[in-house]
């Protein structure tokens, strides 16, 4: 596999965030989940999580895991209202795939990057970010079919990418 190929590859894949098993990641001494919002926590077509969503963050905090969002959105009031309604901090704009504000979270968080993972719907973005912070990825599928214009012709190549 070619450095380029390694860079955009998910440490795991999962079908949703509600699907990741916290015991396992407790296992794995994993302390610190960073979640993308858009399409991972939030559907694109929708103004909050699912319940199973809400419910998985309950269950990862009462396992002792520490959560915060890392989201691209540009939307402060959404973004903001999200990271309230589902009870964690929020690092905004994060601009992945630049890892800054993978770094900064874990600074913040005070988790160093082996006790970390990053959680997304997106390769380019979320799986590129974490690995070139040296953090662990767990690749979702997008919560709704549709994108935003600029996202559809990474989609198409993360799917080529991914066969």
């Amino acid at each position: 596999m070619g450095v380029v190929a390694r860079v955009l590859e998910p440490t795991s894949r999962a079908a949703s965030v509600d699907a990741i098993d916290v015991d396992a990641l407790v296992g794995e001494g994993v302390r610190l989940v960073l979640l993308d919002r858009d399409n991972t926590c939030v559907p694109r077509d929708a103004r909050e999580a699912p319940a199973e969503v809400a419910a998985w963050f309950a269950h990862a905090r009462e396992a002792g895991l520490a959560l915060c969002l890392l989201t691209n959105n540009t939307h402060r009031g959404e973004v903001e209202r999200s990271a309230r309604e589902l009870g964690v901090p929020v690092v905004h704009p994060a601009m992945k795939p630049a890892p800054f504000a993978v770094t900064l979270a874990l600074v913040r968080m005070g988790v160093p990057a082996e006790q970390a993972v990053v959680v997304g719907d997106q390769v380019f973005t979320d799986v590129l970010a974490a690995n070139l912070a040296g953090v662990r990825s767990i690749l979702v599928e997008p919560q709704c079919a549709s994108d935003l214009w600029y996202a559809r012709p990474f989609r198409a190549v993360e799917r080529l990418f991914l066969r």
